[in-house]
This record gives structure tokens, C-alpha cells and sequence, in this order.
């Protein structure tokens, strides 16, 4: 059996080719009240696809207890070696490693064309890799997310490089089009190609973009330094979520190039369960985020909770912490906070659950009581205005 973690973009589509190809997958997610422990218990295979470091390190230790000996955990996130080497640290002697990262996106995961950087010794896996797409071994332990990290660091300031010169060509009265047909008969051709028009569809997103330069910094990337902090600067205007064929509309205009001047940014971050299609989790404007109300519901809209105040409210805070840290903020950043409670007698097993979350000076907050909510079963429902990290 193998057990898949992490649900998001890439997660989902890869779990679903192995189930395809004949293999009997569990795979888990955040916020669904399920235990990565138990998620894991008698998984030869545990294979791990989270968003950054302190995610696969947090959900890897919290699957320790269900690890049995002797099952191999693959570990494809993009984190780094030297992450890597920690989680080797953190496992038993008895449990194997491999770090496994993968070239490609939403579209080849699905297609069964990644290409993946193993590192370590891959003989009790390969077969299921190769079920994701061409295995290229790299070397020992850690070599796979080293490679991954050196070729992000070419691939993401190159589409930041076009970025500026289509910014460049506009600014000098250059044909925008002419320009990238000449830049289609040079190296940057594939590249400038990409930046033609901005993906609708995220399939690698400039937040993660931003995170892989960030974990591949070292005194000598002047350039990919540079494109990093451009990154960072198109996060912070809101388009952490879009794909990263987004820099080129902010660079060259400072806008979202698939919202045109919409100034206010809807925001659905892959760790919090999807939304029903009429609201988003979260709208950006400027500085400010506008969160909506959160509820006990899982990602296929089922009840999480029933009857239990406390796991409720867990679940609902465990949402705000995804959808605050996908923006660069976190509970102290909230401004005012307004609970709905279909019950006031359970105001003091609520209120134990957030002072867990929100600590030292409260934010502005409102608490009611409703006669119900939109899901039979729900207890409550928490919304929030933050005020983001400048």
C-alpha cells in the first residue's frame, strides 16, 4: 500500500496516476481530521508532496508513530538537501529514505511525464516512480533535491529575465509581439514562449517559485537573487497564487495580467479544503486580506466534527493558519475577528480552542448567536480581517 501526503496541485494528480496504474493508494490532507499516523499505518510506501520544509518536517513527525519498519518514505516536495538530511535525522534507522523531486507541472503529473531527481538508493521504488514519469538518479541521499534546486535556480530568474525585457521593449516603443518572435530564434525562444500570455490556470505558482529560489540562495546568485526579490514583490501585490507566467504582467505593467486593474485579488490556497465555486477562502486588497467564513467541513464537503466544539473550532483555526501563512501572515496580523455560534452555551470550549491560536493582545472581535448555519451540524463559523505584512 502506499500512502500519499499532501493533497494540493501536484498531489492530486500524481496519486491519481498511481490509483490508475493499479496501486492502492490513501492519500491525506490537511484540515480532514484525519492523523498522518494513521493515514500511513501499513504503508510500504509513504510518499510525501507538501508545500515547503517546515510542512513535510511537521506532517513527516507527525506521522512517526504509524511508520512501521521497514516501509521507505519518498520524499518529493522541493525542499533541499540540507533539509533532507534532517528528515534522515528525524526518521528511525529502520525506516528508508529517498528524496525524489520532480521537474514539471499540473499537466505532466497527470500525463505520467515528470521527470524525477531521485537521490538515495531507489531499488524498492523505482518502479513506482517510474508510474510518475522518467526516474533520472542523481546520487546519494540528498543529491535529487540538490538538482532540483540548481536547475530551479536557472529556469525561474530566466522567465524573470524575459519578464524584464518584454518590460524593457514596452517602455521603448517595442512591438511587443515582434519582440518575442525574434526572441523565439534564440536560446530564451521556449522561455519567452511561456511568457507569451499569462497562464490562467496555475500550474507552477510564483509563491512557489519564490520559495525554491529562496531555499537555493548562496552568495554567488547575484541573478537569481535579484529574480527573487521580484518575486517576492509580485507576492506581496497578491499574485502568490497566480502562475508564474504572472511576473511578466507585473513587471512590465505592476498589475495582475489575467485580472487587468482588478484591485482586489480572490485567493484559494491549495491547504485549505476547496470552496463550493460561489466564494473564495480569501480576497486580497492591498494590505489588507478579507477572510471568509471558515467552517468544519472537509474537502469533499463533509462534516468534520460532529457534536465536538473543540474539534470544530481546531479545524476552523487550522484553516486561518493556512490561508494567514499562504500570505506571509499569522494570527497576531489579525484585525478583527467575527464568530458565529449556533449556540452561546458554547462559547467556553470555543473560546479555550482560540486563545490555543490567538495569543497576547486580542484583535477587535464580535461573537453571536445564529439559529444555524449552512451545513446541518456545523457549530460555527469564523471570519477575519488581517491586516498583511507590509
Amino acid at each position: 500500500m502506499i500512502a500519499f501526503l499532501g493533497q494540493g496541485r501536484m498531489g492530486v494528480p500524481m496519486a491519481r496516476r498511481l490509483e490508475r496504474a493499479g496501486h492502492k493508494v490513501t492519500t491525506w490532507r490537511r484540515g480532514t481530521g484525519v492523523t498522518a499516523a494513521s493515514a500511513v499505518e501499513g504503508a510500504g510506501l509513504v510518499i510525501t508532496m507538501l508545500r515547503d520544509p517546515a510542512a513535510v518536517r511537521e506532517v513527516l513527525a507527525a506521522a512517526l508513530p504509524g511508520l512501521r519498519p521497514g516501509a521507505t518514505v519518498v520524499e518529493m516536495s522541493t525542499i533541499g538537501p540540507e533539509e533532507v538530511r534532517g528528515l534522515r535525522s528525524l526518521l528511525p534507522p529502520e525506516v528508508r529514505l529517498v528524496d525524489a523531486p520532480v521537474l514539471g507541472s499540473v499537466g505532466p503529473a497527470a500525463e505520467g511525464a515528470l521527470t524525477v531527481l531521485a537521490g538515495g538508493d531507489v531499488s524498492g521504488c523505482r518502479e513506482v516512480l517510474e508510474v510518475l514519469g522518467t526516474v533520472r538518479e542523481c546520487g546519494p541521499l540528498g543529491a535529487g533535491a540538490a538538482m532540483k534546486l540548481a536547475v530551479m535556480s536557472a529556469l525561474v530568474p530566466a522567465q524573470v529575465l524575459v519578464a524584464e525585457t518584454l518590460a524593457y521593449g514596452t517602455a521603448h516603443g517595442v512591438d511587443r509581439a515582434a519582440l518575442l518572435e525574434v526572441l523565439a530564434g534564440t536560446p530564451l525562444g521556449p522561455v519567452a514562449e511561456r511568457l507569451r500570455e499569462p497562464a490562467r490556470e496555475t500550474r507552477y505558482a510564483l509563491g512557489l517559485a519564490a520559495k525554491d529560489l529562496d531555499l537555493a540562495a548562496w552568495p554567488g546568485a547575484t541573478l537569481a537573487t535579484a529574480a527573487h526579490r521580484r518575486l517576492r514583490e509580485a507576492e506581496a501585490a497578491g499574485l502568490g497564487e497566480r502562475d508564474l507566467t504572472a511576473v511578466a504582467g507585473h513587471v512590465e505593467g505592476g498589475r495582475d495580467p489575467v485580472a487587468g486593474e482588478r484591485r482586489a485579488v480572490p485567493l484559494n490556497p491549495a491547504t485549505v479544503p476547496a470552496t463550493n465555486g460561489m466564494y473564495s477562502h480569501a480576497v486580497r486588497v492591498g494590505d489588507m486580506l478579507y477572510v471568509s467564513g471558515q467552517a468544519a467541513f472537509d474537502e469533499r464537503g463533509r462534516l468534520v466534527g460532529e457534536g465536538s466544539m473543540t474539534e470544530q473550532a481546531e479545524h476552523v483555526f487550522r484553516c486561518l493558519g493556512e490561508i494567514l501563512a499562504d500570505q506571509g501572515a499569522g494570527f497576531g496580523d489579525i484585525a478583527f475577528l467575527r464568530t458565529y455560534l449556533t449556540d452561546m452555551d458554547d462559547r467556553v470550549e470555543y473560546g479555550q480552542v482560540r486563545r490555543k491560536y490567538i495569543t497576547g493582545t486580542p484583535p477587535a472581535s464580535t461573537t453571536v448567536e445564529v439559529s444555524k448555519l449552512f451545513m446541518p451540524g456545523l457549530l460555527l463559523e469564523v471570519d477575519a480581517i488581517v491586516a498583511l505584512p507590509s
